[in-house]
C-alpha cells in the first residue's frame, strides 16, 4: 500500500463524495443485517404459535436490533393470525431489501463517480508532468511505455480508488455488523463459525504476494508490447518498403506470446481465490448447522432453529464480500504495481526547470556563448568545445558545418532543451538559466530538422503557438513559406486535415508548413535548423527571397549544411568537431580558401551537374 499513498491527495480532494459514499455503504449493510433477525423471529413465532413438537424458545430477543425489537413488539400486540404475521414479515423483508438496494445504488453513484474524477485528475497530472520533463528523459524512454503508463496504469489505479475501496468498506461494514449481532446472539457458536478465517487470511496474504510480483511483470510486458506496436505503426512505410511485414509480425507475436504467458500465470494464481473462498464459506455453514444442531438437540445455550437459520443467513450475506476479498486484493495489488510505475515518472525531477529567481527577459539584446562546452548525457558525445560567439540584435547568422559538427546543438541550447556542461549563455545580459522557460521559448521561433505536424488541419498547424489565431496571418505566413499554392490545391484548402506527423504531405510541404508556423509566431529570434533540406532549388530560392525582407530587425540563425547566396548574412560560422573553424562574411571566407571555400566549390559542382 505504500505506493498507493500517492492517491491520498485525491481522496482528500473528494472527501465529501467519499464520506457520503461510505455512509451509504454502512446504511445499505445495516438494512441487510436486519433481514436475518426478522426471519429468525418469524420462524420462532410460527413454532411458538403452532406449538410444534420439540419447540425450544431461544430467549435471545434482546440481541435483536432496536428496529426489529420495535417490529416484534408491534406484531405481538396486534391480533394478526399466524399467516398474517408471516405475510407482514415477508413484506418487511422485501422493504428492507429495497432500502438496501437503494443505498447500494447511491453508494455506486458516489464512490464510482468519484473514481472517475480521480482518473481524470490523475491523467491530467501525468500528462502535465510529462510536458515538464526535459528532452533527455524522452530520449531514454519509449513513447509506447509512456502511453502504457498513462492509459493502462491509470485505469488500474482507478479500479483501486473506485471498486476496490467500495468493496473493502462494504466488506468491513457488513462483517462488523454481522459479527456484532452474531456475538450478541451466541458467542461460542460465532467463534466456531469464524474458525476458518485465520487460514483464509494466511491464504490471502500468500497469494497476494505472488500476484503483486506477477502484476509488475505483466505491466512491464504490456509496456513493451505497446512500444512495439507504436513503433510499427509509426514506421509502417519503412517496414513496407523493406518488405519486413513478416519479420515485424513475428517479433510482435513473440512479445504477445510473452504477455499471454504472464497473463495466464497471473490468472491461474488469481483462480485460487474463488475456490478457497467457497471452501471456507462452506466450512462455516457446515459448522453452523452441525454445532448449532447439536446444541439444539442437547438443549444447550437456549439455541433454537431460529438461531441456526439466522447464522446461516448471516454466512450467506458474507459470501459475496468474503469471496470478493480475492478480487479486491487482486485489484489493490495490480493498482499498487501500476502506481509504482507511475510514481517512477511523477517522482522524476526535470533537469531543466524554473527556479524561484527566474524572471521574464525580453530578447532584444545580444546573444553570447561564453566558453560553452556541451556533452550529451546519454551518449557522452562532446558536441561543443570552448565555443564562443556573440550575436548582435538583428543580425543574420549562418551556422554551417558537416554532419555531427554540433550545429543543431546550438539550437537545443538556445531553447534550453539542455543546459551547458560548462560555460554560459547570456541573453540580453542575463544568464539563460535565470530566464523563465516559457518566456524564453515564446520569444524564439524554431523550425527543427524533422518538422513535426499534428493530426489536425493545416490552419491549426500553422497557427500552433501563435498568441491569436488570425486566418489572414495564417495565409500570410503560408505565402512567406511558399506553401500557399500547395494548400490552395487541396480540396479543403486550409481546413485539410493532415495525417499523423503530417503523413499525407510530402517532405517539402511539411517543412514549409513548419516554416509558416515559425513565421506566424513573429518572435524576435528565429532559428531554422536545416529547414530547407527537403525542398527543391527553385522553391528554396523563393523562400529565401521572401525571408530576406521578413527578417528585417529580427535576430536569425540559419543552421545548415548548404550555403545560401540569396541572403546577406552578417556573419557565417563554420563549425568543425564542435569548434569554430572559420567565421566571417561570404566574401571573407571565400578569400581564406579553407573549409568554407571547399564546401562552396562542392555545392557549385553539384548544382552544375543537376
Amino acid at each position: 500500500m505504500k505506493h498507493l499513498k500517492a492517491v491520498n491527495k485525491y481522496f482528500w480532494k473528494y472527501r465529501f463524495r467519499l464520506g457520503i459514499g461510505i455512509l451509504f455503504i454502512i446504511i445499505s449493510n445495516y438494512f441487510g443485517v436486519l433481514a436475518p433477525q426478522v426471519t429468525g423471529f418469524v420462524i420462532d413465532y410460527v413454532q411458538r404459535s403452532l406449538n410444534l413438537p420439540g419447540y425450544q424458545p431461544s430467549g435471545n430477543r434482546p440481541s435483536y436490533d432496536i428496529l426489529v425489537q420495535a417490529f416484534i413488539a408491534k406484531v405481538e400486540q396486534s391480533q394478526y393470525s399466524v399467516s398474517g404475521v408471516v405475510a407482514l414479515s415477508g413484506i418487511t423483508i422485501l422493504i428492507l431489501a429495497l432500502l438496501r438496494g437503494l443505498f447500494m445504488f447511491l453508494m455506486r453513484q458516489t464512490i464510482i463517480v468519484m473514481s472517475r474524477h480521480i482518473e481524470y485528475d490523475q491523467k491530467n497530472e501525468v500528462f502535465a508532468h510529462y510536458q515538464k520533463l526535459d528532452t533527455s528523459f524522452f530520449k531514454s524512454h519509449s513513447v509506447g511505455d509512456l502511453m502504457s503508463r498513462m492509459a493502462e496504469d491509470v485505469s488500474r489505479v482507478r479500479m483501486f480508488t473506485g471498486p476496490a475501496i467500495m468493496y473493502v468498506v462494504n466488506l468491513i461494514s457488513l462483517i462488523s455488523l454481522s459479527l456484532f449481532f452474531m456475538f450478541r446472539r451466541d458467542v461460542e457458536l460465532t467463534l466456531y463459525v469464524l474458525a476458518p478465517l485465520p487460514v483464509l487470511a494466511a491464504t490471502i496474504y500468500l497469494v497476494n504476494t505472488i500476484i503483486h510480483r506477477k502484476s509488475e511483470e505483466l505491466q512491464a510486458t504490456l509496456a513493451s508490447l505497446t512500444t512495439n506496436a507504436q513503433q510499427s505503426y509509426s514506421g509502417i512505410r519503412v517496414i513496407k518498403s523493406f518488405a519486413q511485414e513478416t519479420a515485424q509480425l513475428r517479433f510482435f507475436e513473440q512479445n504477445s506470446e510473452t504477455y499471454k504467458r504472464r497473463a495466464t500465470e497471473l490468472a491461474k494464481v488469481e483462480a485460487l481465490y474463488f475456490p478457497s473462498m467457497t471452501l471456507f464459506i462452506g466450512l462455516s455453514t457446515l459448522l453452523t448447522i452441525m454445532i448449532g444442531g447439536l446444541y439444539y438437540i442437547n438443549g444447550q445455550h437456549n439455541i433454537g432453529i431460529d438461531t441456526i437459520v439466522e447464522f446461516v443467513i448471516y454466512i450467506n450475506l458474507l459470501t459475496f464480500p468474503v469471496s470478493a476479498i480475492g478480487w479486491t486484493a487482486s485489484m489493490v495489488q495490480r493498482a499498487s504495481a501500476s502506481q509504482k510505475r507511475l510514481n517512477e515518472f511523477l517522482d522524476t525531477k526535470p533537469a531543466i526547470q524554473n527556479n524561484q529567481s527566474n524572471k521574464k527577459v525580453a530578447l532584444h539584446g545580444p546573444i553570447e556563448f561564453r566558453d560553452v562546452n556541451f556533452i550529451y548525457p546519454h551518449t557522452n558525445i562532446h558536441a561543443l568545445k570552448n565555443f564562443n560567439l556573440e550575436i548582435k540584435p538583428g543580425e543574420r547568422i549562418a551556422i554551417i558545418g558537416r554532419t555531427g559538427s554540433g550545429k543543431s546543438t546550438l539550437a537545443q541550447l538556445l531553447l534550453r532543451m539542455y543546459d551547458v556542461t560548462s560555460g554560459e549563455i547570456i541573453l540580453n545580459g542575463v544568464n539563460i538559466k535565470d530566464i523563465e522557460l516559457q518566456s524564453l521559448r515564446q520569444q524564439i521561433s524554431y523550425v527543427p530538422q524533422d518538422g513535426f505536424l499534428f493530426s489536425d488541419t493545416i490552419e491549426n498547424n500553422i497557427a500552433f503557438g501563435a498568441v491569436q489565431e488570425d486566418k489572414t496571418k495564417v495565409e500570410q505566413a503560408a505565402a512567406l513559406a511558399v506553401v500557399d499554392r500547395d494548400i490552395a490545391g487541396f480540396p479543403e484548402k486550409y481546413k485539410t486535415v493532415v495525417g499523423e506527423r503530417g503523413v499525407t504531405l510530402s517532405g517539402g510541404q511539411k517543412q514549409r508548413v513548419s516554416i509558416a508556423r515559425a513565421l506566424m509566431k513573429e518572435a524576435p529570434v528565429l532559428i531554422l535548423d536545416d529547414a530547407l533540406s527537403a525542398v527543391d532549388a527553385r522553391t528554396e530560392k523563393a523562400i529565401l527571397s521572401q525571408l530576406d525582407q521578413y527578417l528585417h530587425n529580427k535576430t536569425s540563425l540559419f543552421i545548415t549544411h548548404r550555403i545560401f547566396n540569396l541572403i546577406n548574412f552578417h556573419k557565417i560560422i563554420v563549425l568543425e568537431n564542435g569548434r569554430i573553424a572559420e567565421q566571417g562574411t561570404h566574401a571573407e571566407l571565400l578569400a581564406k580558401e579553407g573549409i568554407y571555400t571547399e564546401m562552396y566549390a562542392h555545392q557549385m559542382q553539384e548544382n552544375n551537374e543537376e
